[in-house]
């Protein structure tokens, strides 16, 4: 699904003399749309920006998103693995050599009120110290409740520590879709979406959840390191609690730039919500696929972003997108 160019873009998030990025058709790049420097747009493009990798809890390589990406006829995919910029020099390599653009990003655990949210960042400076430590804090975090899980588990299941790693790649963060994998491997449930409908869902006897930091602050220390702070998925009523327009309404204070609004887990009634919001905090809208491989039904592309969206959080973010 293409998006053409009909959203209003805060002018707040271009840096003077910014603008529109030109997208152009160039041959050298197989017939799929280039962007260009700053101008006015002259095609229509498909743009996804978020998707995961086997650094987090995706099933496919970096390299792998992006020729997913391609094959499904995205001219831009935004590679976010959780708590983790770990991938983007794969990704980026395969980007430049299948000639679709890259925007590098990371979806960063955090809670406001007391939920559990997601915020994702794009194009923030990866060797920043202060998001370095955040994130690092995270995975670490992650990683000891996972072991605690699992001990849970393996007492009314047939899966271990060693099975849930065998689900992963080195220098995965370990989470509860990796325990999932295993208990699919181990015959126990068909597939991923039926072991988080029971045994891994929010308030099960297995589940625990792990400190994460205030989404406030996430969202600073995103901007400091030259980031795009965008709430994910922030009507998503079908993974528990979400968070009220208060909350969302601090957050923008405290610098978040957009709303992801399409996306498959926020219904009509949430859209609308959030589309309202959006439009009163001058924040932009953003629209993703949330793409996990196999481990997901969601599919590239599916949900998409308009180009001046795309164009306003490169000439905020700190980073290059890759072309």
């Amino acid at each position: 699904m293409t998006t053409r160019v009909n959203i209003l873009c805060p002018a707040r998030l271009f840096r003077a003399g910014g603008s529109a990025a030109t997208i152009s058709r160039d041959a050298g790049h197989g017939g799929r749309s280039a962007v260009g420097p700053p101008g006015p747009y002259a095609v229509a493009v498909s743009i996804d920006l978020h998707a995961h990798s086997v650094v987090s809890d995706g099933t496919g390589s970096p390299g792998q998103v992006v020729a997913d990406a391609a094959a499904a006829g995205l001219d831009v995919i935004a590679l976010t693995d959780h708590d983790t910029t770990a991938g983007w020099a794969e990704a980026a390599e395969a980007a430049r050599r299948l000639g679709v653009a890259l925007v590098r990003g990371a979806e960063i655990s955090a809670r406001a009120d007391g939920i559990g949210v997601h915020i994702l960042a794009y194009l923030p400076d990866p060797t920043d110290p202060d998001l370095l430590g955040l994130t690092r804090g995270t995975r670490s975090a992650r990683a000891a409740r996972a072991r605690r899980m699992v001990e849970r588990l393996g007492t009314d299941f047939p899966i271990t520590w060693a099975d849930v790693v065998a689900q992963t790649q080195p220098g995965t963060t370990i989470g509860r879709p990796h325990m999932a994998d295993a208990l699919v491997a181990a015959g126990v449930v068909p597939n991923r979406q039926a072991a988080f409908a029971d045994i891994l869902r929010s308030g099960s006897r297995y589940y625990e959840r792990y400190p994460s930091p205030e989404a406030d602050d996430v969202v600073r220390v995103v901007q400091a390191a030259g980031g795009v702070p965008v709430f994910a998925h922030p009507g998503a009523q079908s993974r528990g609690r979400i968070v009220d327009d208060d909350a969302i309404r601090r957050l923008a204070a405290a610098g978040l730039a957009g709303l992801e609004v399409r996306h498959r887990d926020n219904d009509d009634e949430q859209r609308a919500r959030l589309a309202g919001l959006a439009a009163e905090l001058g924040l932009f809208v953003t629209g993703s696929s949330d793409y996990h491989g196999a481990g997901k039904p969601n599919r590239l592309g599916e949900n998409t972003t308009t180009p001046e969206v795309l164009a306003a959080i490169e000439a905020a973010g700190r980073v290059e997108v890759i072309r």
